[in-house]
C-alpha cells in the first residue's frame, strides 16, 4: 500500500465535531500500552504521526487520520490502565460507545492485543462488544518480536481461545519492529473498507 498523504484531521469527543466527509473508517482500540500509536506509525511509514507516549493512557481524544484522501483511521483512547478518575473512565467510554455504535462510515475495528500475554478482561469485552454490535472486528497481536518464532502458534492459540473468537475473524500477527504482518494487515484493511490496494 502506497501511502501519498496521512495527516491528522481532528481529535473528536463529540459526534458533532466527527468528519463528514462520508468515507470510509477504520477505528483501532486496544489497552493503553499496547503499541496502537506504534501499529498507526508503521502502517504509514511515519516516525510520529500517532504520537507515542512512555505515559499509557494518553490519548483522550478520537483521533481522525486522513489517510491518501481516501479513509480514516480513527485512533481510540486506550483501556484499562490510565491513571485518571473514575468520572473521567466513564466519560471515555460513553464517547467511545457513541461512536462505534452510531458511526455509519465505520468499517471495522482493529483490536490490538499482545501477543506475549493473554488477552485482558477488558479486551475480551471489548471483543464482546464488537460482537455484539455486529462491528466487524480484526484482531492484530502485537510485539511479535518480543518472543521466539517457534512460540507464535502456540500464543495466538491463547490469544484466539481467551478471546473465544469466531472463524472468519481475522487475527494477524504483527511487529512494528520489524514490519511482520504489515502487508496482511493492509490487505484485510482494504478489504474491510472495499478499496483497491495502489503499490
Amino acid at each position: 500500500m502506497k501511502i501519498k498523504s496521512a495527516e491528522i484531521v481532528i481529535s473528536a469527543v463529540k459526534k458533532e465535531q466527527y468528519p463528514n466527509e462520508g468515507i470510509p473508517e477504520i477505528a483501532l482500540a486496544g489497552r493503553s500500552n499496547v503499541g496502537k500509536s506504534s501499529f498507526i506509525n508503521k502502517l504509514l511509514n511515519r516516525k510520529n504521526l500517532a504520537r507515542t507516549s512512555s505515559k499509557p493512557g494518553k490519548t483522550q481524544t478520537l483521533n481522525f487520520y486522513m489517510i491518501n484522501e481516501q479513509f480514516h483511521f480513527v485512533d481510540v483512547p486506550g483501556y484499562g490502565f490510565a491513571k485518571v478518575s473514575k468520572k473521567e473512565r466513564e466519560a471515555w467510554g460513553k464517547m467511545i460507545e457513541t461512536y462505534l455504535t452510531t458511526r455509519d462510515v465505520l468499517k471495522a475495528v482493529v483490536l490490538i492485543v499482545d501477543v506475549r500475554h493473554a488477552p485482558t478482561n477488558d479486551d475480551v469485552m471489548m471483543y464482546d462488544f464488537l460482537k455484539y454490535y455486529e462491528i466487524p472486528v480484526i484482531v492484530v497481536a502485537t510485539k511479535a518480536d518480543k518472543i521466539p518464532k517457534g512460540k507464535w502458534e502456540k500464543h495466538l492459540k491463547v490469544v484466539r481461545e481467551t478471546l473465544e473468537m469466531e472463524a472468519g475473524d481475522e487475527l494477524i500477527l504483527f511487529s512494528s519492529e520489524t514490519g511482520k504482518g504489515k502487508n496482511e494487515a493492509w490487505a484485510v484493511l482494504l478489504k474491510a473498507m472495499g478499496i483497491k490496494a495502489t503499490d
